[in-house]
């Protein structure tokens, strides 16, 4: 069966997601996170996207992007093939790091951007790492809730939605994700058909 075509075009929202081979660990030390990290802003200088959220969770990731040049393609090929190889040589490993290709699913700005950051942010505490997802030190969330910031994450476009007051918007989206740590959750990728939201 034939692979599904990429979704490109200029200025397209993405909920992208890549997990282990055999759901097996992609990061094994504090230093293959922040490698990984590395790989994000040098892809961000390269071709220009845009990262909303993103969370490095140890068997997958999920990011938020943006991409003004219809190129995610390029801007994954990059981000996966580097950290392999890093991960190859530094563990003297070969052969697949990813279980097969990344998934990158279209996402409406307008109805979908808030509730998916807070799904990714959520992450970590969903899956009992945290108490608490500001404790998550491999997420976007205290660039959104701190004063701690990441200069390759772009906060501004979701706040907003918040409130035009950046200190309000900060504790709103904070309640925000709070509000959601006492609810059942609920994914706001069960509405994806053909790889869209």
């Amino acid at each position: 069966m034939a692979r599904p075509l990429r979704i490109e075009y200029e200025g397209a929202f993405y909920h992208v997601t890549s997990r282990g081979n055999d759901r097996k660990r992609i990061y094994f030390t504090d230093s293959d996170y922040y490698k990984f990290s590395s790989y994000l802003k040098e892809a961000q200088q390269k071709y220009g996207y845009v990262l909303h959220c993103y969370v490095l969770m140890p068997n997958h990731y999920h990011l938020l992007l943006e991409t003004p040049h219809a190129n995610v393609s390029k801007v994954m090929h990059y981000m996966n093939g580097s950290y392999t190889n890093y991960i190859n040589k530094k563990h003297r490993r070969s052969g697949h790091l990813f279980q097969g290709r990344y998934k990158a699913i279209v996402v409406d700005r307008d109805n979908y951007l808030l509730e998916l950051s807070r799904y990714l942010h959520l992450n970590p505490f969903r899956a009992r790492l945290v108490t608490n997802p500001i404790d998550y030190v491999h997420s976007s969330y205290k660039s959104y809730v701190s004063k701690s910031k990441e200069n390759f994450v772009s906060c501004n476009l979701i706040l907003q939605m918040m409130s035009k007051d950046r200190k309000k918007a900060e504790q709103w989206y904070a309640d925000f994700v709070e509000q959601a740590i006492q609810e059942e959750p609920q994914s706001p990728l069960k509405h994806v058909y053909g790889g869209m939201i």
